[in-house]
């Protein structure tokens, strides 16, 4: 045995392990961050949803009309006696409810009365490719929500 030899590693594995490392990194930073998008679009529809639920209960409760407002220019929505919430700026609003209830171009509500019924709607949580629907049924004023998938 030849003991002048050095035992270690050579320039070209050190180089393929830090190569691995890099792309290891990268699929596990790509998957945390989409992963993190979809928690966050989730819980902002998951919130809202909730909003819309609570005004519906205010109207049995009170047995009085309560208005849910939307905002689409400022991101935002409120529910009676609670603040405004503002979405993040990444995350954009749509709705769609009864031309009566429209405020402007950019604005409408969708109101709940003592029955529990509403005026009914669908509003949209949009994240990028991502997004939620949330319906509120007229009839029932029943509030569902679902992610749509492209």
């Amino acid at each position: 045995m030849n003991s002048s030899r050095q035992h270690g590693f050579s320039l070209m594995e050190l180089v393929a392990v830090m190569a691995l490392l890099a792309i290891a990194i990268a699929v596990v930073s790509f998957g945390f961050s989409k992963s993190l998008t979809s928690a966050k679009i989730e819980a902002a529809s998951r919130d809202l949803a909730a909003m819309l639920k609570y005004t519906r209960g205010q109207a049995i409760v009170k047995g009085q009309q309560q208005i849910f407002e939307l905002n689409i220019e400022t991101n935002s929505y409120k529910a009676p006696g609670r603040a405004i919430v503002r979405l993040p700026p990444s995350m954009h609003l749509g709705l769609l409810t009864a031309t009566n209830e429209l405020t402007s171009a950019q604005s409408g509500s969708i109101r709940f009365y003592p029955d529990g019924s509403s005026t009914g709607g669908h509003v949209t949580v949009y994240l990028g490719k991502r997004e939620w629907h949330i319906n509120v049924s007229w009839l029932t004023g029943e509030v569902g929500r679902e992610e749509i998938q492209h």
